[in-house]
């Protein structure tokens, strides 16, 4: 998996979240992660947005109001008690332990004992952690980000006024390519602390997108909306260009003799070994034998492993293949909330023009296993809000 950042109107935390939720993470992976470090209520609370006449997914931190002002020190025995995979714990850590070092080298100070000031408070942690769950759900094979869009002018902090990038912000991106920002860009901040401290953890690589299949877009919103500059953060994940060569392929073959029962189990094999989707077709045979057709799409590098699949899992003794064109409408994921339950929507646009927005069948029925209802009410529920992608509200 491939993950470009285009941090190039500027980065925070919650416009990570905003992409990856825009981007197809489902809610309660972020959440769940947070839960299980922060001791106080927190919740995520998603809606789309505008920003500059572009559609964006901001995700808002709810928090209570806490008298806890955590050092690294403090944040590090939490991290380490939390009941989370380690993969994210260890990515959390990683976040942090820069923030930490970044802040005792600008004020001279020992990391452990560093105060995070507004970086401790629990919608930073919420931040870091569920960005953190949200890159692990996704796959940390490559992450590349754009060069960082820092801002201008001053800004206020816990140490009162400083010029933009504050010196955290500078410290932090040491090393890596950032600018003031796109032509139009207000003069603030643009780059927070933990925008910094997120991307140059995450990042193995800097620059433009790299050649890539694009398969899933998530657009994050920053809490402002300035005239003249889109205030997002944008997060593109797919499939190296590399690995996905050749166009993809048709492979058919004609099964006579196979029990029916046995079909559900093959089409789940083929998913697994990589074919983009598998289907069957009744058929009539020569000498009127009922068979069916059983049909995969792959890309050409999975060809062989669906082609064993194929052979092992069915009694097939040939298969036939064709090259294929395709065209695929530009898709993202989003979000809506179903008597408190998110589930993931997917929305398809043509030139733009949003044409089908349908809810994911499977986080209908979580949704609806966790309300004691009948899937077919939440479908119609999910359906429904929808609509609203539809007229922009």
């Amino acid at each position: 998996m491939t993950t470009w950042v285009d941090a190039s109107s500027g980065a925070s935390g919650d416009m990570l979240l905003g992409a990856l939720a825009g981007g197809g993470v489902p809610l309660d992976v972020l959440q769940a992660a947070v839960d299980a470090v922060v001791p106080e209520p927190v919740r995520f609370h998603v809606e789309q947005v505008s920003r500059n006449g572009f559609a964006a997914t901001r995700c808002h931190v709810e928090v209570a109001d806490s008298v806890h002002h955590r050092t690294w020190r403090d944040i590090r025995v939490l991290l380490e008690r939390a009941d989370l995979a380690e993969e994210v714990r260890e990515l959390a850590e990683r976040v942090f332990e820069r923030l930490a070092v970044a802040e005792a080298t600008v004020h001279g100070s020992d990391p452990l004992d560093v105060s995070f000031h507004e970086v401790g408070a629990l919608d930073a942690i919420a931040d870091v952690v569920g960005v953190a769950a949200g890159f692990v759900h996704l796959g940390l094979d490559e992450v590349v980000v754009s060069p960082v869009a820092v801002g201008s002018g001053t800004v206020t902090g816990a140490h009162g006024s400083m010029p933009v990038p504050p010196p955290a912000v500078a410290e932090l991106l040491r090393g890596v390519p950032s600018y003031a920002g796109p032509p139009g860009a207000p003069a603030r901040e643009l780059c927070t602390p933990t925008g910094a401290a997120l991307l140059t953890t995450l990042a193995t690589a800097w620059g433009p997108q790299p050649a890539m299949t694009t398969e899933a877009i998530g657009i994050g919103a920053g809490g402002r909306d300035p005239q003249g500059h889109a205030n997002v953060l944008r997060l593109f994940t797919g499939t190296p260009s590399g690995r996905a060569a050749g166009p993809p392929l048709l492979v058919e073959t004609n099964v006579d003799d196979l029990d029916p029962r046995v079909w559900p189990a093959v089409i789940a094999a083929l998913l697994e070994a990589g074919a983009s989707d598998a289907w069957l077709t009744p058929i009539l045979m020569k000498k009127g034998r009922p068979a069916h057709t059983l049909s995969v799409l792959v890309v050409a590098d999975r060809a062989d492993d669906v082609r064993t699949a194929i052979f092992r899992h069915t009694s097939t003794i040939g298969l036939r293949e064709q090259p294929l064109g395709k065209h695929a409408l530009d898709r993202e994921m989003v979000a809506v909330d179903v008597d408190g339950q998110p589930v993931a929507v997917k929305l398809a646009r043509h030139h733009g023009v949003l044409v089908n927005a349908q809810p994911e069948y499977d986080d209908v029925a979580r949704a609806a296993a966790a309300l004691g209802r009948p899937v077919s009410d939440v479908l119609a529920d999910a359906v429904a809000a929808s609509r609203r992608f539809f007229t922009g509200e």
